[in-house]
């Protein structure tokens, strides 16, 4: 029985000394994280080498579904909306699926992102953006599949696809031009409300120019439509750091009242005690 006992042990001990050991993947994990732009546009996948085998029309059989690399399934991911011949691909997370041909390559990005392999059922729904491109000949063998961001430009580049003496390229659009357009005209109008709010509440909690935070509050307040009780809860505390106690207790009392509409005792509690502090109340 002993005997035995000590068997079993061994075997455990070996099992366990095996778990332990490290050996390179045959297709190793990779990102590839790349900036266009304003747009910032990640790519996980696996990449297998060709170790002497044919690759397009043997290994990856023409006209059949790929996963475009190997064990999970390979993801690409935008910051931004972006274009893709012409057709809309929302901001997120996809599943980058190929139908390698001799001369084109129908490249498809899948919405369901995550797994392994190619789906074990396919759901056309499920397609956001599907393209075919042309499949170029390199003058040189590329042993190891790489996925790479060429041709880079403020509004687009190209994400491209490399293995054996195959390339193909994805063109995309990113929407720069619209993101910084917007931001000029935003700037060129000058701050709006939540500028000088902010501004405003940075100058009192930091000690700055307290009249100046006044001022940007007032501004704030002016172009405000309906100011919430905690902006206002803001704009007592300011008159009152500048000395202004009547606009303090104006501006606390507008504030209490909105916080006892929206049903919020926290501001209803600190509004009531400046109130007190001040003699209001």
């Amino acid at each position: 029985m002993k005997k035995l006992t000590f068997l079993v042990l061994m075997i455990a001990v070996s099992f366990g000394i095996q778990a332990q050991i490290n050996t390179p993947e045959a297709s190793p994990y990779s990102t590839l994280i790349q900036k266009v732009g304003l747009t910032d546009v990640t790519v996980e996948y696996s990449r297998p080498s060709m170790r002497g085998r044919t690759i397009f029309g043997d290994l990856v059989p023409y006209d059949k579904l790929w996963r475009t690399g190997a064990n999970a399934r390979t993801k690409i991911t935008f910051s931004e909306d972006v274009k893709i011949d012409n057709q809309d691909l929302k901001a997120g997370s996809y599943a980058i699926f190929t139908k390698p041909g001799a001369s084109s390559w129908e490249v498809i990005f899948y919405t369901e992102a995550d797994g392994g392999g190619t789906p074990g059922t396919w759901d056309d729904s499920k397609i956001a953006v599907k393209t075919t491109v042309e499949a170029s000949k390199m003058d040189m063998q590329v042993e190891t599949f790489t996925i790479s961001i060429d041709e880079l430009s403020d509004n687009g580049a190209t994400l491209g696809m490399l293995w054996s003496n195959v390339y193909v390229g994805v063109k995309f659009e990113v929407p720069t031009d619209k993101a910084v357009t917007s931001a000029i005209d935003k700037v060129m109008k000058g701050p709006d409300a939540n500028d000088y709010y902010a501004a405003a509440v940075y100058y009192m909690n930091s000690g700055k120019d307290i009249n100046k935070a006044k001022e940007w509050m007032d501004k704030a307040m002016s172009l405000t439509d309906k100011p919430a009780f905690w902006q206002l809860r803001q704009q007592s505390l300011i008159y009152a750091k500048a000395g202004d106690k009547k606009q303090a207790i104006a501006a606390a009392k507008k504030s209490l009242a909105a916080a006892e509409a929206a049903g919020n005792a926290d501001y209803v509690k600190m509004n009531k005690d400046s109130l007190k502090e001040w003699g209001a109340m």
